[in-house]
């Protein structure tokens, strides 16, 4: 039975720029210091323009569902060169109408003067890493904004665009439920009709992680985290807020991503710039692509026509896996149907089990994580692909 959410062979483009102003603490991304590299990044825009010509000659003709430029920090490029690319994808990939072209942006006074450019470019969907309200939680986490000049920016951000679209970072060290709940609610005060709140996660390469190694920062516990969720949970949807996704929760359907639910449906979509992932149906075999890290080796190689340090085949099961990975974590849930290329079932084992301990629950051919499966959905996952 065909899926009725099947993506189709419309394509999304994601696109990487891998510069900041400063890196935050927490952040494993590849990114790298914006230092005036003018001529640098200069030469990346034309190696993303190429990089999706050379794309667009293995794909053949196909649809574009939706733009997403991430970083790093895009809001820092320059809106000609966003531009640039939104007609070069739109001419490369004609799509069948409207479609959501998505900018992330840090919201420093810098950045805020560029919003009604990057709108005349094309953006259509803000979404502004503001992360804190509190200026202290702020400095923590490394940013260059401060709490009132996030509001400026906001302000600004809501003139120049119809979607907007916050991230915030709970589970800080020494952070109440009470204070959190109180943080959230002045954020939704502010009008997003989507909210993305990431718990904090301690990686071992970051300086976060450095930090935790030393011994000189102590995340909340288990069960303080656990509270915390809850209490993210509990504040959204008294706010009229779907958690659509473990950390994505949208103002109705019209407010949620569509770039994001293209890639957790399983649908194709290019990676450009240094880092950038891709997947892609290439002769009948769906195909993982990674682009080179190094800006330098992520140009060479566009140069060369090889922008992708690996391009692997994926089998049915890898690719069934990697789907239901990605589509557990929203509430549409995945097809029953790719459980057979996993050797899986819903009657048997350990499906079944997590199912009847009310983990995972079956709805009109889809496998779903229910209310209880999906604050511990790593855990359900490993049980079911274990």
């Amino acid at each position: 039975m065909t899926d009725p959410l099947d993506p189709g062979s419309d394509v999304g483009l994601y696109v990487h720029w891998p510069y900041c102003a400063r890196i935050c603490p927490y952040c494993d991304f590849n990114v790298v210091r914006d230092r005036g590299r003018t001529e640098e990044q200069a030469g990346l825009v034309e190696a993303i323009l190429a990089d999706l010509c050379a794309q667009r000659d293995l794909t053949g003709p196909r649809r574009l569902a939706s733009i997403f430029f991430g970083g790093g920090t895009p809001s820092l490029m320059a809106p000609d060169a966003v531009a640039r690319i939104v007609a070069a994808a739109r001419d490369l990939f004609p799509p069948a109408g409207d479609i959501e072209i998505t900018l992330e942006a840090n919201p420093t006074d810098a950045e805020a003067g560029r919003f009604a450019a990057l709108a005349d470019a094309g953006i259509n969907r803000l979404s502004m890493g503001v992360q804190a309200l509190d200026d202290a939680a702020l400095r923590f986490l490394g940013r260059d904004h401060a709490a009132a000049e996030a509001l400026r920016a906001v302000d600004l951000a809501r003139r120049a665009f119809d979607r907007l679209s916050i991230d915030l970072i709970y589970a800080r060290p020494d952070q109440r439920p009470e204070d959190w709940a109180a943080e959230l609610t002045a954020a939704l005060a502010l009008g997003f009709e989507h909210v993305s709140p990431y718990q904090l996660t301690i990686e071992p390469t970051t300086a976060f992680g450095r930090a935790f190694a030393r011994g000189t920062l102590t995340p909340p516990d288990e069960d303080r985290a656990a509270s915390l969720y809850e209490t993210t949970q509990d504040v959204l949807s008294a706010a009229g807020f779907e958690a659509y996704e473990v950390s994505n929760h949208a103002r109705g359907p019209a407010a949620r991503s569509s770039h994001n639910l293209h890639v957790w449906r399983g649908g194709d979509y290019l990676g450009v710039g240094p880092g950038a992932h891709g997947r892609l149906t290439l002769d009948g075999v769906r195909t993982a692509t990674v682009a080179h890290r190094r800006i330098a080796d992520y140009v060479a190689g566009v140069s060369g026509l090889t922008p992708w340090s690996e391009r692997d085949a994926q089998t049915a099961a890898d690719a069934a896996e990697e789907r239901l990975l990605l589509a557990l974590r929203t509430t549409e849930g995945a097809p029953v149907a790719l459980l057979s290329a996993l050797g899986l079932s819903a009657e048997c084992a350990p499906v079944a089990d997590l199912i009847a301990d009310g983990f995972l629950m079956l709805k009109a051919e889809r496998l779903i994580a229910t209310e209880r499966g999906r604050p511990v959905l790593d855990g359900v996952l490993k049980a079911l692909l274990t």
